[in-house]
């Protein structure tokens, strides 16, 4: 009797020592999965804070845009404002600033340039080519009525206003029009430099009606060829 008491303690003692083996098994899997799941955790808060700043680095990169182009506005603004007031051409206050003002009515052969005339203003103008004489930026303001009734439906006239010669020419600014006899109103900036020879044509046959073209410098004078 006391062997077989002694077998049945060991066989209760057996399963608890299993249970207690496989507790100590489990521990570090859990230790583990703790581990793992804490350091999830702080990747998604780093993530979370990346994420944040971004976008507050985006809305600091766009009120940084958005001012500089306000910026730029307000200054071509005043720009076009001090050019239009010096084109006042009734009461010129200063006659060493390079300026002009024409008109022209006639036709346009395609490729050539305008056989330009000078009103009034200090550039002068030869074989219809403005002869500028100081380098700047100058504001260039046209206004008139354009017709090309040569043209299919679907094609385009373009006013180019460029440097030109009798072998070479180059476009520094052109506008496209589609719409036969609209009145033409544009203002632009242009930098030219002393001795540039400016015309003005078309890609195209056209008529030309009441066109003004006025021309002034708006930068102060740095260089002059005279």
């Amino acid at each position: 009797m006391e062997m077989s008491e002694r077998l049945c303690l060991v066989q209760r003692h057996i399963p608890e020592t299993w249970r207690r083996a496989v507790e100590m098994d489990r521990r570090p899997d859990m230790e583990v999965r703790r581990e793992e799941h804490r350091m999830d955790l702080e990747r998604e808060a780093a993530e979370d804070e990346w994420e944040s700043w971004q976008r507050g680095q985006l809305r600091r990169n766009t009120l940084h845009l958005m001012s500089a182009a306000a910026q730029w506005i307000l200054l071509f603004a005043c720009l076009i404002y001090l050019g239009i007031d010096a084109l006042q051409l009734s009461t010129p206050r200063n006659d060493k600033v390079p300026w002009t003002y024409i008109q022209y009515t006639g036709k346009s052969v395609e490729g050539t340039a305008m056989n330009l005339s000078a009103e009034t203003g200090s550039i002068h103008i030869r074989n219809g080519s403005i002869m500028i004489t100081c380098d700047g930026l100058y504001l260039v303001s046209l206004k008139g009525v354009i017709s090309f009734p040569e043209l299919e439906k679907n094609d385009s006239l373009k006013l180019i206003l460029g440097k030109k010669d009798n072998k070479t020419s180059e476009a520094l600014w052109e506008q496209t029009l589609q719409d036969d006899g609209k009145t033409l109103d544009l203002i632009t900036m242009l930098y030219l430099f002393a001795q540039d020879n400016i015309a003005l044509w078309t890609n195209t046959n056209a008529t030309v009606k009441g066109l003004s073209f006025s021309l002034v410098l708006l930068s102060p004078i740095f260089y002059c060829f005279l």
